[in-house]
């Protein structure tokens, strides 16, 4: 598992990273968010702490503008600032767990571990394409942020057509993965028309000619 620990303290961010490697965790250390974001830009994370308060900035801001990206890596946010209202926007903003101020450093690793397991996890897919985005855990569908008004029908072969975007998927395919029993007839024409007027302009799904649909990418 591997840790990156952002904290501009120099002596906690070493107690902070000496516990962690302590308990097998391989740990990247970084003193403010500029070389926060150059580490996560080469390196893949099971989780990140996350001082609030570094130069350079508010944390949450930063990690707030990661998650709108689809970055998903657990964040444990460590602060002196410890009112409810604060935890409450670390939590609402992005964070996934929250601890205050001094801490027992055995607490934090096991913050940590928790996360961690929690990562490892098998995730819902979020897939997205130009301004679309779909979030199959939730079943929810975005276009530039607003949310859409899906059926399942329609959903299930936006998913579809999203999985392999820029490419012409089969009207069989498409037919497969929205009705489990044989359809005949224009169903699936009568699909795709209704998402298309639902999706808006510009229309994102274009027809194939004798193949069948092709979502732009």
């Amino acid at each position: 598992m591997r840790i990156l620990v952002t904290e501009d303290d120099a002596d906690l961010r070493l107690a902070i990273t000496t516990s962690l490697r302590g308990a097998g965790f391989a740990v990247d250390p970084a003193g403010d968010l500029p070389a926060a974001d150059e580490l996560l830009w080469v390196n893949t994370y099971d989780c990140a702490v996350f001082d609030r308060l570094l130069p350079g900035g508010d944390a949450l801001g930063y990690v707030e503008r990661k998650r709108r990206d689809g970055w998903a890596v657990p964040v444990l946010f460590l602060t002196a600032l410890g009112d409810p209202a604060q935890r409450l926007a670390g939590l609402s903003r992005g964070g996934d767990d929250y601890l205050e101020k001094p801490f027992l450093t055995e607490e934090m690793v096991a913050r940590v571990r928790s996360l961690c397991r929690r990562s490892a996890l098998p995730q819902p897919v979020v897939r997205r394409c130009g301004d679309l985005e779909l979030d199959a855990g939730r079943r929810e569908v975005r276009r530039a942020g607003v949310l859409l008004s899906l059926t399942r029908t329609e959903f299930d072969l936006l998913d579809r057509l999203m999985a392999d975007a820029g490419k012409a998927v089969s009207r069989k395919e498409l037919l497969a993965c929205a009705w489990p029993d044989p359809r005949v007839g224009n169903v699936l024409e009568v699909a795709i028309r209704n998402l298309r007027r639902k999706l808006g302009e510009p229309q994102p799904i274009r027809t194939v000619p004798s193949v069948g649909y092709l979502l732009e990418s």
